[in-house]
């Protein structure tokens, strides 16, 4: 059994002029956001054993924020930069390359691709991931190189706006 991540990072900050997109950092919402998604997973004690992220400061700062709550080593965060503004072939391959030393993984990354993603390998189907959704999918295989030769089960879908105080 492997277990699947997928979490969009937090709302970014649009307030900077002339700065590339990969390196938009979050606004205050992003962080409260991230703060409680990964509270709400810590909770549910299903911690991930990686977490890997897009090389997008508003990506990484999420899987940080993440990692700083499940008590996960930071510098452990894998780095991918195939991930940014990916398809989503080249999600599939991403998943399909980790290593076998992990039965549950957290990936951190952006839409459209994530959403196109989670459609076509999950048995379910959402509009829109929105930002700082988390959603776990268990594929019933024992490799990762194989986890897309069925359908993945989507045992949750968390909205941040489920969460506001």
């Amino acid at each position: 059994m492997k277990k699947l991540y997928i979490t969009r990072h937090a709302k970014s900050d649009w307030g900077f002029d002339g700065l590339k997109d990969i390196d938009r950092p979050l606004n205050q919402r992003g962080y409260d956001d991230a703060y409680r998604l990964s509270a709400f997973i810590k909770k549910k004690e299903q911690v991930p054993q990686l977490l890997v992220s897009s090389p997008a400061i508003r990506a990484i700062s999420t899987a940080l924020i993440f990692a700083r709550n499940f008590s996960y080593p930071e510098n452990e965060i894998k780095i991918v930069k195939e991930i940014y503004e990916s398809s989503v072939a080249t999600l599939k391959q991403c998943v399909t390359d980790f290593s076998e030393d992990y039965s549950s993984i957290m990936l951190f990354g952006h839409n459209p691709g994530l959403t196109k993603f989670f459609n076509e390998v999950s048995d379910s189907e959402i509009d829109n991931l929105p930002t700082c959704a988390v959603t776990l999918i268990e594929f019933d295989a024992a490799t990762w190189k194989n986890v897309f030769k069925k359908e993945g089960k989507t045992i949750f879908t968390e909205f941040p706006k489920e969460f506001k105080p």
